[in-house]
């Protein structure tokens, strides 16, 4: 179980940080054009070091590179939430505010896990998503408690995802036998202080908590929407098309 576990990590790493890295160039400003490509290169060497640990377990002499180009859309387990489209900038903040949350919660309470390799993965990465969330969280004020339109445009954001960030906290059999085993962690006690957090700053940016709805699940177990096929096209087209290629 340890295996499909840290794919989790690895994969939602690298499909937020693709995501991100359809901005640069793009960005509104200068600093933030190079501020949102820093943050994508800090989650890709997140799944770097979850890909390379999970490739040792896995045992099939496979490296990194194989685990993120030759897989297919079925076999990647990233939330949901991460393959969204960048949509416009609020957007791009609502989802990455609430992926923040959850992600310093998450390597807080893997820090504390009885596996050596993921103590020490959770606590390089905790760093970084500490900066992550703090960008975030100033950007969903800013957008928030500015304009008419900005808030307009933040709030719809927020409002659109809110259905994705359910799946977070879904405990399934790989979590359950992960936290039995001291290697994991409980999600669904990481609920009560990403709420709290998302409560906070909403009111800060004088936002709207969006109502309770149904959430949309399936992509930890391998049940995604059209969009992650997409990222995959572009993202795997070259090492699929030249395998083994280097440069």
């Amino acid at each position: 179980m340890l295996f499909p576990y840290l794919l989790r990590f690895a994969d939602n790493g690298l499909i937020l940080s693709q995501r991100l890295g359809e901005w640069c160039g793009h960005g509104p400003v200068l600093e933030e054009d190079i501020a949102l490509t820093n943050v994508a290169l800090d989650l890709l060497g997140h799944a770097r070091m979850w890909y390379g640990y999970a490739a040792e377990v896995e045992g099939k002499g496979h490296g990194e590179d194989d685990l993120a180009f030759f897989r297919d859309a079925g076999d990647f387990h990233n939330l949901l939430l991460l393959e969204q489209p960048n949509g416009d900038f609020a957007v791009t903040m609502a989802r990455q505010f609430y992926f923040d949350v959850w992600h310093v919660e998450l390597l807080r309470a893997l820090s504390g896990s009885s596996d050596v390799r993921i103590r020490g993965i959770a606590g390089k990465a905790w760093k970084e998503a500490m900066y992550h969330l703090e960008r975030s969280v100033d950007w969903v004020i800013r957008l928030g408690d500015g304009t008419a339109e900005s808030h307009q445009r933040m709030q719809v954001a927020a409002d659109s995802l809110w259905m994705y960030t359910g799946e977070m906290f879904e405990m399934d059999e790989v979590d359950k036998q992960m936290l039995a085993q001291g290697v994991g962690v409980d999600l669904a006690a990481l609920h009560g202080p990403w709420r709290d957090r998302v409560n906070s700053v909403f009111a800060a940016a004088t936002l709207t908590v969006p109502a309770a709805t149904w959430m949309q699940t399936g992509g930890k177990s391998g049940r995604h929407t059209e969009k992650l096929g997409y990222i995959l096209a572009e993202m795997q087209h070259i090492q699929r098309t030249y395998p083994g290629c280097t440069w």
